[in-house]
């Protein structure tokens, strides 16, 4: 058996921070020790975590690793290499790749592409077209994580706008459906607006994104899920919430594992507004588009509330060459996965979070939303993903630290107070002081539909 001590932590897990230590044995946590309770021990291999605060490995439900297809921007190689040096110990991994992840052959595939590449621990969505919800009976439950709807607009044909098609796609599945919603009628109506009043512009100044793509746009079109959801009694993730209008429509008052209808929002909402175009242009041009400083400070209340139940990256690496342009040109998403801990962890220093609602809301609630086997906490018996970060340690983000292909962060330059230190996947140790072990391999996630 291969023992592993972690000692002198605070340890911080379920709403609690207690100090204490962590047994792992062969991959999992073995004992939680509060600190100044003798037990017997193995011999073991002995981390001392002095300083330092533990917590279980992110989960982040929202990631394009690029992969197959795409390449040329990221792979899952690189990418998990990125996942590992931020915390993060699994992922779930988007659909619209090349081939997209919407046929059964294109899913087997998928699948053993993560579990040949993929460092940390993985799952992937099966793509909703207008006409392949016939395959929903067939995919496995216990690997898949659930099904990726677009209702706005999309790579290849993965735009589902059919009224006929989104109701069999909400009654055909029990999977959970991890929606984005955009209305795309809106959307052009509000290009065609732009175009008509600017005669011979083929592109628009990258601050206008939050217009072009809009609240109402975002609206209109998650009203539109969640009532197919109560209609269908249909397992329901809206993915990046990014307005305060949309936050009626999701409940506080239950626990999340209770909830049939549930939110994320991501870190590029909670950090960003419409002023930070000005300064970072479209580094931080994503689909929702990043809107005003209200809708930030709803969505930081509703992350407290509970009405926000997940917080994800949608990390999304282009090339720089690929955003260039502005709103209408540029292209659409930022990698985020390497560096969302430490900027969350940021956010709690000045009051915004505390930690224990970060590790709530990155680590624990997507288990339960998932219904993930064995993961997302700190208890015995579960696998022993996990973080350790150091408070009050300053450094600052230069391009050499990014390990994501695309070689950019719209984080350059920002100073952190958090660092991660050491990061375990399955009980090993993959992350160490900027260096990533690349020959080890995550596990294929497992779901207790």
């Amino acid at each position: 058996m291969r023992h592993t001590l972690i000692h002198n932590a605070l340890i911080v897990n379920e709403g609690r921070s207690l100090h204490g230590s962590i047994l792992i044995t062969d991959g999992r946590i073995a004992q939680v020790i509060p600190k100044g309770e003798t037990r017997p021990l193995p011999d073991c291999d002995a981390i001392d975590a002095g300083g330092c605060c533990l917590l279980p490995g992110v989960i982040d439900d929202h990631v394009h690793f690029r992969d197959p297809g795409l390449t040329q921007k990221a792979d899952i190689l690189t990418e998990s290499r990125a996942a590992a040096a931020g915390g993060v110990t699994s992922i779930m991994d988007m659909p619209n790749c090349k081939p997209a992840t919407t046929t059964l052959d294109a899913l087997e595939a998928k699948l053993e592409l993560l579990n040949e590449k993929c460092i940390v621990n993985h799952s992937c969505y099966y793509g909703a077209t207008n006409d392949n919800y016939r395959d929903f009976p067939k995919l496995d439950r216990h690997r898949v994580c659930g099904i990726k709807l677009f209702m706005g607009s999309s790579t290849g044909n993965m735009l589902v706008d059919n009224t006929d098609s989104l109701r069999r796609i909400f009654e055909g599945t029990d999977l959970l459906i991890a929606a984005h919603c955009e209305d795309q009628h809106i959307i052009s109506r509000n290009i065609e607006q732009y175009l008509t009043a600017h005669p011979g512009a083929d592109d628009a100044p990258v601050e206008l994104h939050a217009d072009i793509r809009s609240a109402e746009a975002c609206l209109s079109s998650s009203q539109a899920a969640v009532r197919l959801a109560k209609d269908s009694g249909a397992r329901l993730h809206i993915l990046h919430v990014s307005t305060a209008a949309e936050l009626p429509l999701f409940t506080e008052a239950l626990p999340v594992e209770q909830k049939r209808i549930t939110a994320e929002a991501c870190v590029a909402h909670l950090l960003y507004t419409r002023d930070s175009y000005q300064r970072l242009g479209t580094r931080i041009k994503c689909n929702p588009s990043v809107k005003e400083t209200s809708d930030r400070e709803a969505l930081r209340a509703a992350v407290n509330s509970g009405r926000i139940d997940v917080i994800a990256t949608d990390h999304a690496p282009h090339l720089l060459s690929d955003k260039e342009g502005g709103a209408l040109k540029a292209a659409s998403g930022m990698p985020m996965i390497q560096f969302s801990l430490p900027a969350m962890l940021d956010l709690a220093d000045r009051g915004v979070f505390t930690i224990e609602t970060l590790v709530e809301k990155m680590c624990h609630a997507p288990a339960r939303i998932y219904r993930i086997e064995k993961r997302g906490f700190i208890r015995p018996g579960y696998m022993a993903d996990l973080v350790l970060v150091r408070p009050r340690s300053p450094w600052t983000l230069t391009k050499d630290m990014i390990q994501s292909k695309c070689g950019w962060s719209p984080l350059e330059g920002h100073r952190f107070g958090w660092k991660v230190e050491k990061t375990f996947v399955n009980g090993r140790l993959v992350y160490e002081d900027g260096q990533v072990n690349d020959s080890f391999r995550g596990e294929e996630l497992r779901f207790n539909p």
